[in-house]
């Protein structure tokens, strides 16, 4: 089944979700021709009353323009989202004039937007063509009230008369608050479009002038909001797919339908302007366009027109790019560029069932999958790596129920090819009972013992202290990604944003198809642990619980390592690992008595022991002498544990001075971990 279709069908079986705006962060599942978008002002109007209308006539005209209208207030982040209608061209809009059929900026709606100080270029005729067509179409009374009140061209003046906008000394819109905002004091028009010019570009940032509006009509209808009338919603779906013309065989339903003109964009979030299926013009190395058919279509050559490629339905594409935002925005994984010092959206991956159900998502650590990763005082404290496998195989048996064994899961990954440009980087298509087991393999046989997890607290002298949370199982690729490859920079160890995506693309088909782990990211995380100079140490605990757990899921079906220490295991590497484990905790406990914090010289020397053990293992042997001395009666217990460890060895085994494997960090950890 390919991607829209696949997506096409959750829509339709989700059609219950439509519409429903839960969390202010989470993009919810649209009537098509719809968008979302983050609006700053409300404006409530309603009809004039019969005493308003018999006025007299002397009245003036600007009293007239009033009666419309009722208040307006700003809104606050937390109800901004909202669902508006739109047109395939103005979903997709960066700028230019593709106004939205409702609500929109001033920009748009206000005819009077550049008498009050507006820099950009007006396009209220497009809106109020718009409108207007929809209005003698027979669109709900609620939305012939908006237009009739835009029409008396007074918007920016309601809105400054009721001190939601404010002009400054010279009549004009002032780019920043003309008063001292005190503290506790109400949220306002400067809080959501903060004025003034950006010192870095010197352009002018959002201002006032430049707030979106919605619409709130007060009819005596129990359902004022505009945007939340299913009857304004069905309208205008009604209205639009009337306007299409064209028709052509849908490729991904098979019937005939109309075609879409345009793919919505908005994938990722709000502010994504790069779309799955796009075409435009082709510029040459000289600077002339090579193929311009007059619509913007470029095909090389190849073909004429765009629908000799394929054609799409409209309500299919709408449907089909609708349900993967939503599901992206419920339960996908979105990594964040920075471009320009600014985020945005980039590599995208997301697991769905076609029924609706949510199913593990690859791109989760088990402390994610068990507990939906959140660390609290309250997490429960998982003390075996047994209590953790039945805990898991219980979940999973739980999603099994949910979605249906038989039931198809997809798993999908978008990553942007250009700005404007999204591609599909991974794409499986899965019986729910293949993806299940192979997410519970995954996280089996990757598992080891992890402490990386925390709660901030704050301890009596007021200080934040973290609360570290150990748990068992499979670590996250994107904590992978930073333990393979994350280098010093200004002090702190971070990675590349795109070192970090393309490292998280190579990990998705370990976790969903079952293939092996690619050799340089373990050998990377392995080098990595075995360095722990410049670390913090719990940034250096999780490097090397996650090169443990990648090496025992490297060496599956070869090598069969416990979490647990291992006294009977005789392979070098293995023992090798057990002595750096026992001088480094010697020194350790000594150098805490002695109140000093300080490295050990076994973790100073780990990265010389991996490639020369056997020397290596001298220099370090010898520095313990003094360390055992101030152990007294307890070095001997020191000095047995580390000849019964020697006594192990084969003589050429121990020796030898070749490199380590990742398999000694096995050993010193387990060494560590029951000492």
């Amino acid at each position: 089944m390919n991607w829209m279709q696949s997506l096409y069908e959750t829509y339709e079986n989700c059609r219950s979700m439509i519409g429903i705006i839960g969390d202010e962060n989470q993009i919810p599942l649209l009537p098509i021709c719809h968008t979302t978008q983050k609006v700053d002002v409300e404006i409530t109007i309603g009809t004039p009353s019969q005493e308003e209308e018999t006025s007299k006539e002397e009245e003036s005209t600007a009293d007239v323009r009033a009666k419309f209208f009722r208040r307006a207030r700003v809104l606050g982040k937390d109800e901004a989202r909202t669902i508006i209608p739109c047109t395939e061209k103005s979903a997709g809009r960066t700028s230019g004039e593709a106004a939205h059929p409702l609500c929109d900026k001033l920009q748009y709606i206000a005819e009077d937007y550049q008498s009050w100080g507006g820099e950009k270029n007006l396009y209220s005729k497009s809106y109020r063509q718009l409108l207007a067509g929809w209005v003698e179409a027979g669109a709900p009374q609620k939305v012939q009230l908006v237009y009739q009140y835009i029409t008396q061209n007074s918007i920016i003046n309601d809105l400054i008369q009721a001190n939601i906008l404010f002009k400054g000394e010279d009549g004009k819109l002032c780019n920043k608050r003309p008063y001292k905002k005190t503290k506790n004091a109400a949220i306002d028009i400067f809080d959501r479009l903060p004025g003034g010019v950006d010192l870095k570009t010197g352009k002018l940032k959002p201002w006032q002038a430049d707030a979106f509006i919605r619409w709130n009509v007060e009819i005596g209808d129990p359902i004022s909001e505009v945007w939340n009338d299913p009857e304004v919603i069905e309208s205008w779906i009604g209205y639009y797919s009337s306007q299409k013309q064209t028709t052509g065989l849908c490729f991904v339903t098979g019937r005939e339908a109309f075609s879409a003109d345009q793919h919505p964009a908005k994938i990722r979030n709000d502010a994504d302007k790069a779309k799955l299926i796009s075409s435009g013009k082709s510029v040459n190395k000289t600077g002339k366009t090579t193929i311009d058919d007059g619509c913007g279509f470029t095909f090389l050559g190849r073909f004429t027109y765009p629908d000799q490629v394929a054609v799409v339905g409209f309500e299919t594409t709408q449907k089909a790019h609708l349900a993967l935002r939503w599901l992206i925005s419920r339960q996908g994984y979105v990594l964040w560029e920075k471009d320009n010092s600014m985020p945005k959206p980039g590599l995208a991956i997301v697991a769905w069932a076609l029924s609706g159900a949510k199913p593990p998502q690859p791109t989760d650590d088990t402390w994610e999958l068990l507990y939906g990763g959140m660390a609290s005082d309250k997490s429960p404290s998982v003390d075996t790596a047994q209590e953790t496998a039945v805990r898991l195989s219980k979940r999973i048996a739980g999603y099994g129920k949910e979605i249906g064994e038989t039931n198809s899961v997809v798993v999908m990954a978008v990553d942007s090819a250009t700005p404007g440009r999204l591609s599909i980087v991974y794409y499986n298509f899965l019986t729910c009972s293949d993806f299940l087991q192979r997410i519970d393999r995954w996280h089996e046989t990757c598992a080891w013992r992890h402490t990386y997890h925390f709660v901030e607290n704050k301890n009596d002298k007021g200080e934040i202290e973290k609360h570290f949370i150990p748990f068992y199982g499979a670590p996250a690729p994107a904590d992978i990604a930073e333990a393979a490859y994350a280098t010093k920079q200004n002090g702190k160890y971070e990675l590349d944003t795109k070192l970090r995506k393309a490292t998280i693309k190579r990990l998705l088909p370990c976790i969903v198809d079952g293939r092996p782990i690619p050799r340089d990211i373990v050998e990377s995380v392995v080098r990595r642990a075995s360095n722990k100079v410049g670390m913090e140490r719990w940034q250096w605990e999780k490097t090397l619980s996650i090169a443990c757990a990648l090496y025992r899921k490297y060496r599956e079906g070869k090598e069969e390592y416990t979490m647990a220490l291992d006294e009977a295991r005789t392979e070098r590497d293995y023992l090798y690992g057990r002595l750096l484990a026992i001088a480094d905790v010697l020194e350790e406990r000594t150098l805490s008595k002695a109140e000093k914090n300080r490295p050990t010289n076994a973790t100073r020397y780990m990265q010389q022991f991996s490639q020369r053990p056997f020397r290596t293992w001298k220099q370090i042997h010898e520095s313990l002498i003094p360390y055992l001395m101030r152990q007294g009666e307890n070095a001997s217990y020191y000095k047995k544990m580390i000849g019964e460890v020697e006594k192990l060895f084969a003589p050429e085994d121990f020796t030898c001075d070749s490199p380590l494997t990742g398999e000694y960090l096995l050993g010193f950890y387990c060494q560590r971990q029951k000492m």
